[in-house]
């Protein structure tokens, strides 16, 4: 009799810590799914002339269907901030160039670093 009742709560108490690890790790994975929701990504490069590889200030860097897009500084590099992950359509654009475009650009990482090369339209 002593047996079947240590035996018993030898096998609920084996059942009360599965049970309990279980729910913690259900809690692990929401607040994972919950902190990747709420990242952002963002996209940082340099645009050069193809030809020559000398930096392009002032280049028009945007993401496509959206309001977000920045001008490249004095040596040819730009950021795009506050980026959800995902698959964006970029393009970049500067008078008496060709415009340059990236599609699917694929964004997973915390920072993708892109360069871009534009070609003289003369």
């Amino acid at each position: 009799m002593k047996k079947a009742l240590l035996t018993l709560s030898f096998l609920a108490a084996v059942v009360f810590a599965f049970a309990d690890n279980n729910g913690n790790s259900e809690n692990k994975n929401k607040s994972a799914e919950t902190v990747s929701a709420n990242a952002v990504v963002s996209i940082s490069g340099k645009v050069i002339d193809f030809t020559s590889g000398e930096a392009l200030a002032g280049v028009e860097v945007a993401i496509e269907g959206s309001t977000k897009k920045v001008h490249t500084d004095f040596d040819g590099n730009f950021k795009i901030e506050n980026l959800k992950p995902g698959a964006y359509n970029l393009i970049a654009s500067y008078i008496s160039y060709n415009k340059s475009f990236i599609e699917k650009l694929d964004i997973e990482k915390s920072n993708t670093e892109l360069n871009i090369k534009l070609q003289s339209a003369n």
